[in-house]
């Protein structure tokens, strides 16, 4: 018997299959459950206009009811978009790969947020903790919990077994 998870994405992809992509959204690598690519691309006038981003989605067992770990890719020649909310590393800080994921979301959902996410931006620049961030990021950006403030910054929470106190 399949999995849960095998069954929704096997859904999704079907859907994706017969229905199609969002304008600027196009599936390029879905060989197994585990691990899907797509391209992502802001139509209309924005920051981004005629830049393309390419998304990697990694699947648990548990999805949908855990997120998939989803991130830009920046390597092979792409790049993340700079993007108060991108990583140079291709992490993302959205509500919506963390505290906020529902199972109700797809795939396509979160491109189109991401999209829209991208469609929105008025300045391009890296979050401001950006260098720090990178040079401890985990390798999966499902292990790094991040806050969500009203300024649409990014801060990376660090477990407090990862802290070295020193008393004097």
């Amino acid at each position: 018997m399949a999995s849960i998870s095998a069954r929704r994405l096997s859904k999704e992809l079907m859907e994706i299959k017969n229905d199609g992509c969002p304008v600027g959204i196009n599936l390029i690598k879905a060989d197994d459950f585990s691990t899907w690519w797509f391209t992502i691309e802001v139509m209309g006038e924005s920051l981004y206009q005629n830049e393309q981003f390419t998304l990697q989605f990694r699947f648990d067992p548990q999805y949908p009811i855990s997120s998939p770990a989803v991130q830009f890719i920046v390597t092979e020649g792409k790049q993340a978009p700079v993007h108060p909310h991108v990583y140079s590393n291709g992490h993302i800080c959205a509500s919506i790969l963390g505290n906020e994921w529902s199972p109700v979301l797809s795939v396509i959902a979160v491109c189109v947020t991401l999209q829209s996410m991208l469609a929105s931006c008025k300045e391009k620049q890296r979050p401001i903790d950006n260098d720090r961030y990178v040079k401890h990021a985990p390798e999966n950006p499902k292990k790094t919990r991040f806050h969500y403030d009203g300024e649409c910054q990014c801060y990376r929470i660090i477990p407090i077994q990862d802290l070295t106190i020193r008393f004097l």
